[in-house]
């Protein structure tokens, strides 16, 4: 069973969210999970002005990914920033790419998910989970969220991301606050419950076969 975390970070958020969705898949038996980064859009002149080098060196070890390492995916779960309450351009031009595989229908039945980060509590993070969510519709994905089963996204006592729509962390306006442990939990029980629901379709499909 094949499975893609693919994500875009700036300032490493999303890139330790990540981390812990493909820990969470990897708890699943058969589980491949291979975690990759989307080609970043913006100039090293710019990156620089927004102070994202310095932590681009925490994950420059992960590979950068093509559409082709999509392709006989079981599962893809992609880790965005959000901008404007939208993917990041990075993330959004890579999605662009994948026509070909649409043309094809590569990526129909095969199973999607989203988590995110944002500056605030309300800088839009259900809006581009939901916003990815259509574009992951529109390729044929299966969509799994993050349900209410998983009961930490209730907590009432902390600031804390996480919704039904997939884990999310928050930063702070000025990216200084981590993902919580509560965050990082959220996201491994998103991770397992992608790589379940990938399993058992891939079960089917072979008993079908």
């Amino acid at each position: 069973m094949k499975i893609v975390v693919l994500f875009h970070s700036l300032y490493g958020h999303v890139y330790q969210m990540a981390e812990a969705v493909a820990e969470g898949a990897r708890q699943e038996p058969g589980a491949d999970v291979r975690l990759l980064r989307v080609p970043e859009i913006l100039p090293d002149a710019v990156l620089e002005k927004m102070h994202a080098l310095e932590a681009r060196r925490m994950f420059e070890h992960i590979p950068v990914a093509t559409p082709a390492d999509l392709e006989g995916a079981d599962a893809v779960i992609f880790g965005t920033g959000t901008r404007f309450g939208n993917a990041t351009a990075s993330m959004r031009a890579f999605i662009d790419q994948l026509g070909a595989m649409w043309a094809r229908d590569s990526l129909v039945g095969v199973v999607g998910s989203v988590f995110t980060s944002s500056g605030t509590q309300h800088g839009g993070q259900e809006s581009t989970l939901l916003t990815m969510h259509v574009s992951l519709l529109h390729l044929g994905m299966v969509v799994v969220g993050l349900p209410y089963s998983e009961a930490r996204q209730k907590t009432m006592d902390a600031i804390e991301g996480g919704s039904p729509y997939g884990a999310s962390t928050i930063t702070g306006g000025d990216g200084s606050r981590r993902p919580s442990e509560n965050e990082l939990a959220m996201a491994r029980s998103q991770g397992r419950l992608v790589a379940q629901v990938a399993g058992g379709l891939t079960h089917r499909q072979a008993l079908a076969s």
